[in-house]
């Protein structure tokens, strides 16, 4: 679980920093935004099950 919630983020931002610099694909702004939540939501469930 841990290795695809980093997985996620570093592909999130990865796509993220290209869809910024690169004005062809601006539809990766959009999918490194949304694997970059999926991420974050994946790492707080985490965090919440290990303290219950």
């Amino acid at each position: 679980m841990v290795g695809v919630a980093v997985v996620l983020v570093l592909v999130g931002l990865v796509l993220l920093l290209l869809g910024i610099f690169v004005q062809a694909v601006k539809f990766l702004l959009w999918v490194g935004a949304v694997l970059l939540i999926l991420g974050v939501i994946a790492w707080l469930m985490r965090y919440i099950r290990r303290q219950t």
